[in-house]
């Protein structure tokens, strides 16, 4: 006689979804009550001017009465009938080509002396990054028009003359006082050339690299996504340079319209000649050309930017 044993079928297990945690719609709330000032400020004071901005480029509009519709007038007039458009644009690409790469490069040779100080460096760190709190400041601006004025400290050492009223020398004296707040990126380089392990250079001196060798072999591509942000940084904030060109110009962008900086056009056509509408198409277009300025550094950044895995791009 052959028994069975019958076994009990058991269903399958049914699927579980996760509990919703108590309290996630209150701290979802919360997190938005947090980022409401930030949300709010940049819907007030960004966003809605940038839109109000942009309608006022395509119309006449003299801070005085309302705004009237002109089209792309504005645009057209700006780029085919104005020659001193052209030479604002000639001023400010000169000056980013001298300016931005002279103060890079004297950040970074003063990041590497500080990097090799062993006595001394939160004094000579700190005492090289103030121009960069000050050099911004109109008063430090007035300072350095006096200094290379007619007569003035530059006038009595070299005997050239004031350079601010010189046409060929104007504009240099604006891009030095540029170059000489290079503290801000020469702390950014400073911390870069921390990070790059000293076995690299160890290796390479029991090589026999020479410094200049381990400088370009090591040191500028452990050190070039630094150098890029850097880049991208400064060029952008020298597109929209102001104060120095309207300190040392009084304004007026002389002598001949040598320091006739983009940003300090804009303004005399805004608030000076009442000409908002324009000043508000410049404002869109110097926007276009700084987003397509950086859109090309990033696209050329692939093939001299160095980083640790091809991931981390």
């Amino acid at each position: 006689m052959t028994t069975t044993t019958d076994t009990p079928v058991t269903a399958p297990a049914a699927r579980t979804t996760p509990a919703k945690r108590p309290g996630g719609r209150q701290r979802e709330g919360a997190a938005w009550v947090f980022l409401s000032p930030w949300v709010l400020g940049a819907a007030v004071l960004t966003l809605l001017p940038m839109a109000v901005s942009l309608y006022l480029s395509f119309t006449d509009y003299d801070l005085f009465n309302p705004p009237r519709w002109v089209g792309l007038r504005n645009y057209t007039q700006m780029f085919t009938e104005d020659p001193r458009y052209w030479r604002s644009v000639g001023a400010t690409l000169t000056y980013v080509v001298i300016a931005v790469p002279l103060q890079l490069g004297i950040a970074l040779v003063v990041a590497l002396g500080l990097k090799s100080m062993r006595r001394g460096r939160g004094f000579y760190r700190s005492a090289f990054y103030a121009p960069s709190l000050l050099g911004a400041s109109m008063s430090i601006a007035l300072v350095w028009r006096a200094l290379f004025n007619d007569g003035g400290t530059v006038d009595n050492l070299l005997g050239t003359g004031g350079w601010v009223n010189r046409p060929g020398w104007a504009l240099f004296a604006v891009a030095l006082l540029t170059v000489w707040q290079f503290g801000a990126p020469m702390v950014i380089f400073l911390a870069g050339l921390q990070q790059i392990p000293t076995e690299l250079y160890e290796a390479a001196s029991v090589d026999g690299a020479s410094r200049w060798r381990q400088f370009l072999s090591i040191t500028v591509p452990m050190l070039s996504p630094v150098i890029f942000f850097n880049l991208v940084l400064q060029t952008i904030q020298a597109f929209q340079v102001f104060t120095p060109a309207f300190a040392v110009s009084g304004g007026k962008g002389g002598p001949a319209d040598s320091t006739l900086f983009y940003t300090l056009y804009l303004y005399d056509r805004g608030f000076v000649a009442s000409h908002m509408g324009y000043a508000s198409a410049m404002a869109w277009v110097l926007l276009i050309v700084i987003g397509a300025v950086t859109a090309v550094l990033f696209r050329t950044s692939r093939t001299w930017v160095f980083y640790a895995s091809e991931g981390d791009r």
